[in-house]
């Protein structure tokens, strides 16, 4: 196949390194708004090409979109309104609701397929791409019913293809269950960060001092703020939700420490120790 990849970054370009791992792709035209970063992209031979997003997708049969939510709904809406029932589009966002909504009504909302590979990393841009990056990761795919038959096999046999599995589920659910495995992780390690950055005045002592539990903690503050603001804000009425209860789950621990309450404190730290249930 020809593909189309609109926004080469951590995501958009590790997908374009599978599919040419995997034999998939013919040849990977990139689309980018960052002359600077597309160059990079053909520099590292992530795409083959550099075209308009027009010309992108008209020579594409595969468009895979991998931009910031924000930016999403309006180009997606482009991307649909110039594709034949011959092409395929599939987007990679963080959030799928207000997605599905804006294309709901399109006539072509049968070549489109809503999708959240649930792999990343705090790096951004080309230089981010990895190799094997989705193996062993979930992919979800939201409102297949609203995809044609084929449309819906291309994008499974791709996603099966980089060994990842597949969980289908529809788009306000799956809004709700990443804000609890993604958007929260995000928010308390920006959250965190600021917070030893605003008490340790001396970055040299944070540095010598930081061990592994802190790094593995606090790497997410590293994320791109432009890619992880609109995810927030789109998402931002579960995201809400989560930080009500994840601030309540504070007050218990402030509230252990302040009355010197061993045994609740213990009992706290003994229940989140249930998540080695889900968390091998």
């Amino acid at each position: 196949m020809n593909v189309a990849i609109v926004g080469v970054g951590l995501i958009g370009g590790s997908m374009a390194l599978a599919l040419k791992e995997k034999g998939i792709a013919k040849k990977i035209i990139g689309v980018g708004r960052s002359a600077a970063s597309i160059a990079k992209a053909i520099e590292l031979g992530i795409i083959d090409e550099v075209l308009p997003l027009e010309e992108a997708v008209k020579q594409a049969d595969f468009i895979y979109v991998s931009i910031p939510v924000d930016a999403t709904i309006p180009v997606m809406q482009q991307i649909m309104d110039m594709i034949t029932d011959k092409q395929v589009v599939v987007d990679a966002g963080s959030t799928k609701a207000a997605l599905c909504e804006a294309l709901s009504d399109h006539p072509m909302r049968k070549q489109f397929v809503a999708s959240h590979p649930m792999w990343g990393t705090e790096y951004s841009g080309p230089e981010a791409a990895v190799r094997g990056a989705f193996a062993g990761r979930a992919c979800v795919i939201c409102e297949k019913e609203k995809s044609s038959t084929a449309a819906l096999e291309l994008v499974e046999g791709i996603y099966k293809a980089v060994n990842m599995h597949i969980i289908y589920m529809d788009a306000a659910n799956h809004d709700v269950h990443a804000a609890y495995v993604s958007h929260i992780s995000h928010i308390t390690s920006f959250a965190l960060a600021n917070t030893v950055l605003e008490k340790e005045k001396e970055e040299d002592a944070i540095f010598e001092m930081a061990g592994g539990g802190f790094e593995s903690t606090v790497r997410l503050a590293k994320s791109n703020s432009a890619m992880w603001a609109p995810i927030f804000m789109q998402n931002k009425e579960n995201v809400l939700d989560v930080l009500n209860e994840h601030i309540s789950q504070l007050r218990k621990f402030k509230a252990s420490l302040e009355k010197e309450n061993m045994e609740y404190l213990i009992e706290l730290m003994e229940n989140a120790n249930k998540i080695k249930r889900i968390l091998k």
